[in-house]
């Protein structure tokens, strides 16, 4: 049983983090981990519970990114608590269960954006595409155009955006490193933002 093989997946819910963990602590080579001849990670039962074991709970602090992204979380509640969506000119064209949907659009932005950054830009495509796609389905349900899909997508990302740099800068992450995220940061977005805006069309086509 303990020398069972776990995909990477598995071993995350042994351990009971996200799987961009697992990945992030691979590929510093913290977690012990193997290789397929295809490449895919696969990791042993009987490793992973040692090393669940003998490692701190300081130190697993101080490598999880879930931490440092729970104040991210935290503080763009906040900010979108304090009116700032009431302020914006597409979302007062939207009843009370659109908005519901719009609150919430921060959290995929958000899951997308952190298993991009945790995982060094694999599968950023795929993910930016099906966030955009996402978006702009939302949009068209709620009989937005796509001006104002693209507004909503800009206060959902930028408000994220601030408040990463808010709690990185905090945090004292050296400036180099603030700039590398902040720059991965929007080279994600901006892909999102393509792909809504392509889908926006598409979606248009096809009911013209």
């Amino acid at each position: 049983m303990t020398n069972d093989w776990l995909t990477l997946s598995n071993a995350a819910k042994l351990l009971g983090v996200h799987p961009s963990t697992i990945r992030l602590w691979s590929d510093k080579g913290l977690l012990p981990v193997h290789k397929t001849q295809g490449g895919h990670r696969r990791y042993r039962r009987g490793e992973i519970l040692l090393w669940a074991e003998t490692n701190s709970k300081s130190r697993e602090e101080s490598i999880e990114p879930e931490g440092m992204m729970n104040e991210v979380v935290k503080n763009v509640r906040m900010q979108i608590s304090e009116g700032r969506l009431q302020e914006e000119s597409w979302y007062q064209k939207l009843d009370e269960a659109a908005r519901t949907q719009y609150r919430k659009s921060a959290r995929s932005l958000f899951q997308g954006l952190m298993t991009y950054m945790t995982s060094n830009g694999e599968d950023a495509s795929s993910e930016a595409f099906a966030i955009g796609y996402e978006y702009a389905s939302r949009a068209r349900r709620y009989n937005l155009d796509y001006v104002d899909a693209t507004k909503a997508f800009l206060f959902f990302r930028e408000t994220l955006v601030e408040s990463v740099i808010k709690v990185y800068t905090d945090a004292n992450v050296p400036s180099k490193k603030a700039t590398e995220i902040y720059a991965m940061m929007h080279t994600f977005t901006d892909e999102i933002l393509i792909s809504l805006l392509e889908t926006f069309r598409k979606l248009e086509n096809v009911n013209h």
